[in-house]
């Protein structure tokens, strides 16, 4: 006999993520992503460039992160990862730790030229390790920009292996009669993947690296309320048609600071990421947050800073966009960073109050910027959730 009860109709899991990446997150007249006719398009990031006073500390904490050395002098130490390439950390003896800024590849040197004679400035010569060619310039925030071709490539170095995985199921098995067992040592940094810079001057800023480098945006955050202001962060990728680049090479975002956040580096999968931060946390370094996965971007993250104080990132498996995507649009808020892992630290987030956060603040609020009591307390709420 049949049960006369009708079946409930299933009721759907809300999905808290869905739609935060989308092809037309935009509304009619927001921010279209990208500039209609930039000046050249980069490909990649080429290097980070910092001072520092202790370059043999400084040596050993890359050592311990995954870094290989390339070269060394007695005032500059050129860092590398273990894909072929050039250098991507450039780190100069200084009296104080600071970073200088990030070098862009251009695609060809014709590009040099033509950046050159939009900008008003030269193309140089490089005569230290690498050579190559630059131009040199300053984004709206002040950040020394280079761009550069023609740096010499480094060999690939031998490639620490994703792990193979059993995925539960029997008869797909793929390590059969053996053990996993990842050693617990620096994971291998594989390439530069991204820097993440602040910025009063967000949207100039934006606008800048979209028109003279030829970036687009992968993703928006506006906050909360304040969508109609305009957005407050942008995940940046390099523009190569149809061949895909990561979902950002650069992002920035509005704060009452300008300049570096953090930087990221490529690792092999989530093994070498949790074996070596256990690495880097029996020797005694601070770990800043994770592990976790992101929203914007899927990387699998995990934070730590060096002795300076600056903050870099291991990631792995992050996405990668062709040109054909528009920007999505999400709300900003700290539990919106990530899928899954620990809630955001108030030292990733900076949210630890100090006389210098606060003076930070006091000065944008004086300053002709984009920071305002409105922005200033929204991005304060949007750090709180």
């Amino acid at each position: 006999m049949n049960d006369p009860t009708p079946t409930p109709t299933p009721v759907p899991t809300a999905d808290a993520h869905q739609g935060l990446h989308s092809e037309r997150g935009a509304r009619r007249g927001e921010h279209p992503g990208r500039a209609a006719q930039p000046v050249i398009k980069v490909v990649d990031l080429a290097w980070l460039e910092f001072t520092k006073p202790d370059l043999d500390r400084a040596e050993t904490f890359a050592h311990d992160f995954g870094f290989t050395t390339a070269a060394r002098t007695d005032d500059v130490l050129y860092l590398r990862g273990a894909m072929a390439g050039p250098h991507c950390l450039v780190i100069r003896r200084g009296p104080a730790s600071r970073f200088i800024g990030p070098a862009f590849r251009a695609a060809d040197a014709a590009d040099l030229d033509r950046l050159a004679r939009a900008t008003g400035h030269k193309v140089r010569t490089l005569t230290e390790y690498g050579g190559g060619r630059a131009v040199d310039l300053l984004d709206p925030s002040g950040i020394p920009v280079r761009v550069v071709h023609g740096v010499t490539e480094q060999p690939a170095r031998p490639l620490q292996q994703p792990l193979v995985l059993n995925t539960g199921v029997t008869t797909a098995a793929s390590r059969i009669n053996a053990t996993q067992r990842p050693p617990r040592k620096p994971s291998q940094v594989q390439r530069l993947g991204h820097v993440v810079l602040s910025t009063r001057v967000f949207r100039r800023a934006l606008d800048w690296y979209l028109q003279h480098l030829g970036l687009i945006v992968s993703d928006f955050l506006y906050l909360d309320g304040q969508r109609d202001r305009g957005p407050t962060m942008a995940f940046i990728r390099c523009d190569r048609g149809s061949e895909p680049a990561d979902h950002h090479t650069l992002a920035v975002h509005l704060g009452p600071d300008t300049g570096y956040v953090h930087s990221a580096y490529q690792v092999a999968d989530l093994d070498a990421l949790a074996a070596g931060g256990a690495y880097l946390r029996e020797r005694g370094y601070h770990h800043s947050w994770g592990i976790g996965r992101h929203i914007q971007g899927s990387q699998i993250f995990d934070y730590w800073r060096d002795p300076d104080r600056f903050m870099l990132e291991h990631y792995a498996d992050g996405d990668v966009f062709d040109n054909t995507l528009d920007p999505g649009w999400a709300a900003m808020s700290a539990s919106g960073l990530a899928q899954w892992g620990p809630p955001a630290t108030r030292d990733f987030l900076g949210t630890t109050p100090s006389p210098g956060v606060l003076l930070q603040a006091i000065s944008a609020l004086r300053e002709d910027n984009e920071i305002d009591r409105a922005r200033l307390v929204g991005l304060m709420k949007a750090l709180s959730k």
